[in-house]
């Protein structure tokens, strides 16, 4: 595992040289200056949900001992997701350029900030980048305990075999346990010896564990804490798992060998979400996945303006571009979860 930044191999026609599909493609984007930093945009953005992150908490305090306070942690845990987000773009180096600052402030927000292990994090997040929805390769589309394909679903064993034949009935429900399964997941990466600074990292996870679990503990009576728990972890998940799920389930995976060039392979894997201001802001600029696979380092706000160049170049060169709405998106991906899980049904039920 390495903390390595989230930046994406060169692609076989750069590596060579050659004036391939990409390097026209980053030309012409680099030439309407959407690569340029947006210094300004990020100390707005950095303010404004760090702000959110301590009014939270300031209203917790406040309301203190009141079954009210579980309006604030439903609010918490949209503030954790949006600080999530800013440790994604943190990660991209789309903040800042160096790898210090740029590790220093993903620890923060990320392990300090919201319990979310920024080194096991960004090792799964840049093998994402580099081989989107490679069944061997893509740790997002590994059976554990959904399977992303037919052949997965055949060779599935226990749990997975078992949920695998209601999964698309079960996948917002069982999104509700993504929160917690991410604070897990960063805890077991510990155990790799492979993980760089592993008693900074985990010493911050922990330290947060320790803060949040005595700070509800000790405002609210047992009943309302766990409650408060509850609430804002499942939420968080939940809002996590529909910010991330729009951008690749349902489109095509590969196995193998299959292994198309740079562009193809971020483009055909990739979907984005029709939407205007609210949808940017509430999928943190995700909905322009395919520009952010394209462009890991650009900037979130330039990805808008990116996309009217990327899509008139994919049908220049004819390429599949995927676009639809939010819920069009929800809907491509459960009925694909559906699909892979025939196999585990019988003819009855597929």
């Amino acid at each position: 595992m390495t903390t390595s930044a989230l930046v994406p191999e060169s692609p076989p026609s750069r590596r060579r040289g050659a004036d391939g599909d990409y390097a026209r493609l980053l030309r012409r984007i680099s030439e309407a200056g959407l690569m340029d930093r947006r210094p300004r945009y990020y100390a707005v953005r950095l303010g404004l949900v760090g702000a959110a992150f301590v009014a939270g908490w300031a209203a917790f305090a406040l309301v203190g001992d009141s079954w009210w306070t579980l309006l604030v942690a439903a609010f918490m845990a949209v503030t954790f997701a949006q600080v999530a987000l800013v440790m994604h773009d943190v990660a991209h180096r789309q903040v800042f350029r160096l790898r210090r600052p740029t590790e220093v402030m993903g620890r923060i927000v990320g392990n300090a900030g919201i319990g979310l292990a920024y080194g096991w994090w960004q090792d799964k997040h840049t093998r994402h980048h580099a081989n989107p929805n490679h069944e061997e390769l893509d740790p997002d589309v590994a059976p554990d305990i959904l399977v992303w394909s037919q052949r997965q679903a055949r060779a599935s064993r226990g749990l997975p075999r078992l949920i695998g034949r209601a999964q698309a009935y079960l996948f917002f429900p069982l999104l509700l346990l993504e929160g917690l399964n991410l604070h897990v997941s960063g805890v077991r990466a510990l155990r790799n010896r492979s993980v760089k600074h592993r008693v900074l990292e985990g010493s911050l996870l922990f330290g947060h564990f320790a803060v949040y679990l005595v700070a509800l503990f000790a405002i609210l009576p047992a009943d309302k804490a766990l409650a408060f728990l509850v609430v804002h972890q499942a939420l968080f998940g939940l809002y996590m798992g529909c910010i991330f799920a729009p951008n690749h389930k349902g489109m095509p995976t590969f196995s193998g060998g299959e292994r198309p060039d740079f562009l193809r392979r971020q483009v055909l894997t990739s979907r984005n979400v029709r939407g205007g201001a609210l949808t940017d802001l509430a999928l943190g600029g995700l909905n322009y996945q395919i520009e952010h696979h394209l462009f890991p380092s650009m900037p979130t706000p330039n990805l808008r303006h990116a996309q009217v160049i990327v899509r008139d170049y994919c049908a220049e060169i004819g390429v599949p571009y995927h676009e639809t709405g939010l819920i069009s998106s929800y809907r491509e991906a459960l009925r694909h979860l559906h699909h892979v899980g025939a196999p585990l049904r019988g003819p009855a039920m597929s």
